[in-house]
């Protein structure tokens, strides 16, 4: 296991480590132009607390990069509707996230805190690819 106590903002070396099965990415600045090197063996991964708002990129290139992946956690991005990011967000936009996720990461077994359920992962598969969460066009681009 990998736990880096420094900020990280590019991810670079880690292609040295090819082996690698868990790797605890928490609290940096990592963005949206988060790039992993392939790691077939990397089982975990945690990215809570870091500035990750699109989830859809992140997903397809987890699924290419970790194939092994079965824990993720996101707790602390905006990517991640909970509590923890917005006091507007509620259980329901927490669960469309997981439904999200679990379409295209479907080997999880563990996503952020809670265990993946079998309901889950049937949902998942019927309904996942359309609970993707859209973003409201900003306020800004609604006056042109």
């Amino acid at each position: 296991m990998v736990e880096c106590l420094e900020i990280f903002r590019s991810l670079e070396g880690l292609k040295t480590f090819s082996c690698l099965e868990e790797l605890i990415l928490d609290n940096n600045l990592l963005g949206n132009d988060l790039l992993l090197p392939r790691l077939p063996h990397l089982h975990t991964l945690t990215l809570n607390k870091n500035q990750i708002t699109e989830l859809e990129g992140l997903l397809d290139h987890l699924a290419e990069v970790v194939p092994a992946l079965q824990y993720l956690s996101l707790l602390g991005n905006m990517a991640c509707p909970n509590e923890l990011v917005s006091k507007e967000k509620d259980e329901g936009d927490y669960q469309r996230y997981r439904y999200f996720v679990l379409h295209k990461l479907t080997n999880l077994k563990f996503l952020d805190t809670r265990k993946v359920t079998r309901t889950e992962r049937e949902e998942a598969l019927v309904r996942g690819a359309f609970m993707k969460v859209v973003k409201p066009m900003d306020a800004q681009a609604e006056e042109y």
